[in-house]
């Protein structure tokens, strides 16, 4: 099941909900019981066991820095 990301505007808290897609939209109430939230963006990187996209070999240096970070 997809997990959203929140954001509380009254407190500040970010937290997480799991849903099905159809209540992606859905809004949500924060732990602390506020109302007023908001959906976060999140992004994903989902790469196969070689760390490849589409079974292609890595490329040497790889990530979006060159490498240098381990990224």
């Amino acid at each position: 099941m997809p997990r959203y990301e929140f954001r509380c505007r009254a407190c500040g808290d970010t937290f997480e909900v799991n849903r099905s897609m159809a209540a992606a939209a859905d809004p949500a109430t924060c732990p602390q019981g506020h109302a007023d939230t908001v959906k976060l963006l999140s992004a994903v990187a989902v790469t196969g066991r070689s760390g490849a996209v589409g079974g292609a070999p890595a490329a040497a240096g790889g990530g979006c820095c060159g490498g240098a970070c381990g990224c």
